[in-house]
């Protein structure tokens, strides 16, 4: 009983006196892996993020071509709903190669096939309904 007691004494005598050690530094090994944040230095809160370029959607629509403006490169359709965009009907400008221009009339109804980024959109096919 007399050895319990004088081992658990040692045991908090040790425990109290490494209370207020302060913890060592342990000596850095030269790895090939990067360093820790805490080694590193310098302002990194005012360093600028390259934006995420946004995501293309490819997508099909149904409508009436509405105005050709060649020299713009833009067809504008009165289309239905595009689910993909989560788009409702509307009349709106898409860019269009000159061979879909040239190909398209104002009253044509189409199918189409659009490339979106973000809010806005290509067409990219372009198929009259007959």
């Amino acid at each position: 009983m007399k050895h319990a007691r004088l081992t658990i004494a040692l045991g908090l005598a040790a425990l109290t006196a490494a209370c207020g050690k302060k913890a060592e530094t342990p000596v850095a090994v030269e790895t090939n892996q990067a360093a820790p944040a805490a080694a590193m230095s310098g302002d990194m809160g005012n360093m600028a993020m390259a934006p995420a370029a946004p995501a293309s959607i490819m997508a099909k629509g149904h409508g009436t071509v509405t105005a050709i403006d060649k020299a713009a490169g833009t067809i504008t359709l009165n289309h239905g709903p595009i689910p993909e965009a989560k788009w409702p009907a509307m009349t709106m400008a898409f860019k269009a190669a000159s061979a879909i221009t040239d190909a398209a009339k104002v009253g044509d109804k189409v199918d189409f096939d659009v490339t979106l980024v973000g809010s806005a959109g290509e067409v990219t096919a372009i198929q009259k309904k007959p």
